[in-house]
């Protein structure tokens, strides 16, 4: 029973990660008009399981740092309650923040309950100085590495393309208005009827930046809209590799799953959670940080994708969701139009989540222990 139970709760902290987190991959494509929010989620679902699936050859070292090794005594680890605790900490505090739209980090919800868990079933002998180095000091960092990476990229990309002579032009609506006029003629009313042409906002949302001129057989702006789509999949699929496994070492430390399976269960967990409820931080994430067109998406993706892939390898937990955030906001400065009252809402969530999960976390191991 107390095997199963951990299993749920893996499965639903997988669930609640992929409604919080799948959509950021691909909120460049939605928030720049590249494509509607259906086809968006549906790339973003493919392209995380496909990393979720690949994270059982490449991402073996972040298991092993979210078992807790290291981090509490050996004994602790190789108990279920544990486990859970840390679990449900986690998926309680990404649960509440999907409701409200705040696009947080899962991985810093993992720390503040292994956190939270941890310093409630051992106290001092935690080892803070592990906690810092291999967690907190690259989630501290990857947001500013991003924000950095992604102001100083888009400017080098928009030098080579003012040099290359590409040019950008704008769309404006214009509808068909038809009226109708009553005139009256004698001792009868007579209909007339003309249309005028005239500048209004477009009911459903265009693109209003376009990329001028072709190369190679085609329109720069539809080879745009492709490689945005292409660096759309890289971040999905990073975030695939480099979330699952942080997941999944909640199974493997009481050795009661095989690895391979607990990362096929924990991604298609992962799927649904993205398919099911993933709309509300995607808006947030696609249209309130900042406006974007196609290759401003583009270089945001860029960044974010070599960043994460880059941790993944190298076992750094770092937050898909900082880095997204940070590379779109990088953007955001370059262009002068990003909204630093939402990204101030953003950063505060992010600030109140550990303490939130580790307070989860803390609260549940007390109970389970009670109970047991």
């Amino acid at each position: 029973m107390i095997l199963f139970l951990l299993f749920i709760g893996a499965c639903f902290l997988a669930y609640t990660n992929g409604a919080n987190d799948n959509f950021k991959g691909v909120a460049t494509l939605f928030g720049s008009n590249t494509t509607n929010y259906k086809k968006a989620i549906t790339w973003a679902t493919a392209t995380t399981f496909a990393g979720s699936v690949a994270a059982i050859f490449l991402a073996s070292k972040l298991i092993k740092n979210f078992s807790g090794k290291g981090l509490v005594p050996d004994e602790l680890i190789q108990m279920p309650v544990f486990a859970i605790s840390i679990a449900l900490g986690a998926a309680l505090t990404v649960f509440l923040a999907t409701k409200i739209g705040m696009p947080i980090s899962t991985t810093h919800t993992l720390v503040g309950a292994l956190f939270g868990t941890g310093l409630m079933a051992v106290g001092t002998d935690f080892n803070f100085a592990k906690l810092g180095s291999t967690f907190l000091i690259p989630l501290l960092i990857s947001p500013l590495m991003a924000a950095t990476f992604s102001f100083f990229g888009y400017l080098f990309f928009r030098f080579v393309r003012i040099k290359t002579g590409i040019t950008k032009s704008s769309c404006i609506c214009i509808n068909e208005v038809p009226e109708i006029n009553i005139l009256r003629n004698s001792n009868s009313f007579v209909a007339s009827s003309h249309t005028e042409w005239k500048i209004a906002k477009c009911e459903k949302e265009t693109t209003t930046l376009k990329y001028d001129c072709e190369i190679l057989g085609g329109t720069v702006q539809k080879i745009m809209d492709n490689l945005h789509f292409l660096s759309a999949g890289v971040v999905s699929f990073a975030r695939g590799l480099n979330d699952t496994p942080k997941i999944v070492g909640l199974l493997i430390v009481i050795n009661a799953f095989d690895v391979q399976w607990g990362m096929l269960a924990i991604g298609v967990a992962m799927a649904v959670g993205g398919l099911i409820n993933a709309k509300k931080v995607g808006i947030t994430m696609s249209k309130k940080i900042t406006p974007m067109n196609s290759g401003q998406g583009f270089t945001a993706n860029l960044i974010t994708g070599l960043l994460v892939t880059t941790a993944s390898i190298h076992g750094l937990p770092v937050s898909t969701t900082h880095v997204s955030v940070g590379s779109i906001f990088g953007i955001g400065t370059v262009t002068k139009q990003a909204d630093f009252r939402v990204v101030s809402k953003i950063v505060l969530s992010w600030v109140l989540t550990l303490p939130i999960a580790a307070l989860f976390g803390a609260l549940i191991f007390s109970l389970l222990k009670f109970i047991g």
